[in-house]
């Protein structure tokens, strides 16, 4: 089983362990680059890709704006269907349901697609905490789980990892999970896939019960839906007796009709494709034909609490595709690990203080930061999130949640200044006095207070004049020594 990221340290201090580490820059620039590039091609024979952005926008906040109807519609559908429906508060619940239903099949063991919910809610660990064996079947996700590593990617969980490192795990790793990797296996992609496809055949065969998520939720029809490109997928949600699918009540879509934009978004801005070569949905039970029997697990985990930010709810309409992690100049040099939380990048720098709430521990309060403000990733969010905006409103709310407690050793010179500055700039006398004193409180900043700010940014040299005195003695720039 792999760890968690239970403990780990702020962004900051992650980060700049990660930026010394040369051959992890070096396997983040090669694949974010030629993902990037080959988002860049299929997006670009789209040419009403902004109307497509604004029609998945647009389903998805419409789902948003009246979320309670359309999952109550979920509900009902899916248990017209045949399929057991469960509501999930937290992680605890969930797990605690997805458990009980395995051990009431007697299975040790469970095949999962892929799924980013699971990792969220720690249902590997939970389930191997009770006896039970879960196998990763997505191939960058089974890299991972047999490394005894933690995923870094949302799309790419293995994007870390290069192909000899992914040999020498197959090698020393696969015989203790079942089927061991041939011993002249090399480090060429279609050969590791095979060793893959081979350890993973057997258990897809004697699997009682699988487990996935769903990118979508169909509320109109009850329908599941899962796009991926290796058809690993497909094998978990149509061998095993029994199905359990643990969804995010943020994935309900109202109608079957706006699935449309959304799938033909998702694949281009994830993995550079027109359309997933496989895409699966599922309509509760048909008998004879797949799981006889199809549990819906639904989590909240903090979306409600999401849900209720007016200008941080837009995060629920991620779809997953992980575009803003393949531009971001900082996950590029950093990697996904750096941000602590199975949801990295900038979509997890707001998705989780969301989730969690500002104030709840050092580490997701650190994540706002973990940006320069560009805008790449509003650029290529499929349905505009507009990340940059929610970033300094998170900023905004991790400040004001520790505004009523004492500041920090380091917060405190930060907040005398902004004290200060405060006061200077509500009067333009006030402020032409501060000026006089400019060149001696930048001494006293850098060699007293600054030790916190100057540690990831330049203090500027106070300028030989100040502009106002410029203007004096200039007369507005028209006299010798102005511009013309």
């Amino acid at each position: 089983m792999t760890g968690t990221f239970v403990g780990m340290p702020t962004f900051p201090v992650a980060a700049r362990a990660a930026l010394a580490n040369s051959q992890l820059r070096h396997n983040l620039a090669h694949a974010t680059g030629t993902i990037r590039a080959k988002r860049a091609r299929v997006v670009g024979e789209v040419e009403e890709w902004e109307q497509l952005r604004l029609a998945g926008a647009g389903v998805k906040e419409s789902a948003l704006v009246d979320l309670a109807t359309h999952l109550e519609r979920l509900e009902e559908t899916l248990t017209a269907n045949g399929a057991t429906v469960h509501w999930a508060n937290d992680a605890a619940e969930a797990n605690a349901i997805v458990a009980s239903i395995v051990k009431r099949h007697g299975a040790e063991e469970v095949v999962k697609v892929k799924s980013m919910v699971t990792q969220e809610i720690g249902l590997n660990e939970a389930l191997a905490a009770e006896g039970i064996a879960a196998w990763e079947t997505d191939l960058a996700e089974l890299i991972v789980q047999l490394g005894d590593d933690l995923p870094s990617h949302i799309l790419v969980p293995a994007i870390h990892r290069n192909r000899a490192e992914i040999r020498e795990i197959f090698l020393a790793r696969m015989a203790a999970a079942g089927r061991p990797a041939p011993a002249d296996l090399t480090d060429e992609p279609a050969v590791l896939a095979a060793a893959a496809r081979t350890h993973l055949r057997e258990k897809f065969l004697r699997a009682k019960v699988g487990i996935s998520g769903a990118n979508f939720a169909v509320a109109e029809t009850g329908t599941l839906v899962v796009v991926e490109s290796e058809g690993n997928g497909r094998m978990c949600l149509t061998l095993p007796e029994v199905l359990v699918s643990v969804v995010g009540i943020e994935k309900v879509v109202p109608t079957w009709e706006g699935l449309d934009p959304l799938l033909r978004l998702l694949p281009r801005s994830s993995t550079g494709e027109r359309m997933n070569p496989y895409t699966s949905t599922w309509s509760g039970v048909v008998p004879g034909d797949g799981p006889q029997e199809v549990h819906v697990v639904l989590l909240d985990n903090g979306r409600t609490n999401a849900l209720a930010d007016e200008v941080g709810r837009q995060a629920l309409r991620c779809i997953r595709c992980s575009a803003c992690l393949n531009v971001c100049p900082v996950y590029e040099r950093v990697g996904g690990h750096a941000y602590g939380s199975v949801y990295p990048g900038p979509i997890g720098a707001i998705l989780n203080p969301l989730l969690k709430g500002a104030g709840s521990d050092p580490q997701t309060d650190s994540l706002p930061y973990a940006s320069s403000l560009c805008g790449a990733c509003f650029e290529v969010c499929p349905v505009r999130i507009d990340i940059p905006t929610v970033l300094v409103e998170q900023r905004a709310a991790v400040v004001d949640a520790h505004r009523g407690g004492r500041p920090s050793a380091d917060h405190f010179w930060e907040a005398l200044a902004m004290k200060g500055a405060a006061v200077a700039l509500s009067d333009s006398r006030k402020l032409g006095l501060g000026e006089r004193f400019t060149r001696l409180g930048l001494g006293v900043a850098r060699r007293f207070g600054a030790s916190p700010w100057t540690s990831a940014r330049d203090l500027p040299a106070a300028p030989p004049e100040s502009f106002r005195a410029w203007w004096k003695r200039t007369d507005g720039g028209r006299s010798p020594g102005g511009r013309p």
